[in-house]
């Protein structure tokens, strides 16, 4: 981008918008993305996200208030409208407003109506997206920050296409600033996103696999030693979300036992049975919950999120640690005589 001082090739107006130093934004992630995790990214310069999917009004309101004694850098929350039941989507956006809360990251289907709800409020809102067309709608519908998932990612994963590939055709419709997500957790893929004219990049499984992070131990073990071709894209872990949504997860006994029949697969007929609880809440089999540092049981069986990025993840770290090797990384590349050299990941 043209835009950025000559001394620092990192900086973008995404951070301008955002109030970061560094175009490096926490993934949203369920469970994960707890104020610790939102407040180290945060505290090292990039921007920090609470994923409060579904999650109860006071957990919300905890979490906001750790994160905001925690740290003075702007934050959004993630919520996920379309796998939210509309009476507590309603509760948590009026909690949200209630708190101070100025940023709002949604996923999944855009909702006109709830993105307006938090733009008349005068929030900012970040859309993460999975087709060009869902870019244009969220666009229309209001959003500030168009985020490309790939279908490298962890987790949910919306659309079909390579995250490099789908970011570049959304540039070419929108002058709003777009953010590369999926399989980035190094230096290079931060570099190779600005090269494209991306306005930063969203990372999940590179902060999941952190001490802040509040998944449990098993999980960040498992990405530690995981190859992106370990990961398989699935929509069995699919009860308490939409019928068909899939998700990318390190293989386990489950996927192992789906014989190479990854998707399509219909929640009504997948089996109710509890394999481990988070303090007294179930777990059940086949349930899109992943374990956190709270949960007890059948860790193996659990949905293990992981994206295609696990094999650039030798080891767990300090989330600021992550973050500033990726920086200085970048920074070295685009300072470089390279800085031109990359090309679209595909």
């Amino acid at each position: 981008m043209t835009d950025r001082p000559n001394d620092e090739p990192l900086r973008t107006p995404l951070c301008d918008l955002l109030g970061c130093e560094a175009p490096v934004l926490l993934a949203g992630m369920g469970g994960v993305s707890r104020w610790e995790l939102a407040a180290a990214v945060a505290n090292a310069g990039g921007y920090g996200m609470l994923g409060m999917v579904r999650e109860p009004i006071d957990l919300i309101t905890r979490e906001v208030t750790a994160m905001r004694a925690a740290t003075d850098r702007p934050f959004a929350v993630n919520l996920i409208p379309a796998a939210t039941e509309p009476q507590l989507l309603e509760a948590q956006i009026a909690c949200c407003l209630d708190l101070g809360v100025t940023a709002f990251c949604f996923f999944w289907d855009v909702m006109p109506d709830v993105v307006a709800r938090v733009k008349n409020a005068g929030c900012l809102v970040l859309h993460q997206v999975g087709t060009e067309a869902a870019a244009r709608m969220a666009e229309a519908a209001g959003a500030d920050v168009i985020i490309a998932q790939g279908i490298e990612a962890g987790g949910h994963v919306h659309g079909r296409s390579p995250a490099f590939g789908l970011a570049e055709r959304i540039l070419a419709g929108t002058d709003l600033p777009v953010v590369v997500s999926g399989g980035i957790a190094t230096g290079e893929g931060l570099a190779a996103a600005l090269a494209i004219g991306a306005s930063g990049v969203q990372c999940g499984t590179a902060f999941l696999a952190t001490e802040e992070s509040f998944a449990h131990s098993y999980h960040k073990s498992r990405i530690v030693e995981a190859t992106g071709e370990d990961t398989v894209l699935t929509d069995v872990f699919v009860l308490n979300w939409p019928k068909g949504a899939a998700v990318r997860v390190i293989g386990n006994s489950v996927t192992e036992g789906l014989k190479g029949n990854y998707l399509g697969h219909d929640p009504d007929s997948l089996l109710r049975e509890t394999i481990a609880h988070d303090d007294d809440q179930p777990r059940l089999r086949f349930s899109t919950d992943s374990p956190l540092r709270t949960t007890t049981g059948d860790l193996e069986a659990m949905a293990l999120y992981a994206g295609q990025g696990a094999g650039n993840i030798p080891d767990v770290v300090p989330a600021a640690a992550r973050l500033n090797a990726m920086v200085a990384q970048a920074r070295h590349i685009l300072k470089g005589p390279v800085r031109n050299g990359f090309t679209a990941m595909s």
